[in-house]
């Protein structure tokens, strides 16, 4: 299961890589996506819109003023499902994955890896 993680960041006190980090640690193929293209700890990350090919996550870490950049970008990817972490929920995103039969979900990443739930 390969996940795309979009609003990455090299910051060790933000949530996003932290994500990046604890997907790393179960064991799963990460891609990470950002403002700027740098590193962190187990790989780097990418700016733009790179292709990636068989993204099965994308898990949010922009604010729903943010996101329609991204739009088409996700949709293209043809995830199997979209995770929303806290604060980037956004209905009218909701709308667009609805139409293209994306799943998504309000949760957060660092959870549902906590509890065992992530790839299920």
């Amino acid at each position: 299961m390969r996940t795309l993680v979009i609003g990455a960041s090299p910051k060790p006190e933000r949530y996003s890589n932290r994500a990046l980090l604890m997907l790393h640690e179960h064991g799963f193929e990460t891609e990470a996506l950002g403002l700027r293209e740098c590193t962190y700890a187990f790989g780097s990350i990418d700016a733009g819109f790179p292709k990636y090919e068989d993204i099965d996550t994308v898990s949010l870490y922009v604010g729903p003023k943010n996101q329609a950049v991204y739009y088409d970008y996700i949709l293209a990817l043809k995830p199997r499902r979209v995770i929303f972490n806290p604060g980037t929920e956004n209905p009218e995103f909701y709308d667009k994955l609805d139409a293209a039969g994306i799943e998504y979900e309000q949760a957060c990443t660092l959870v549902l890896l906590s509890t065992g739930q992530y790839d299920s």
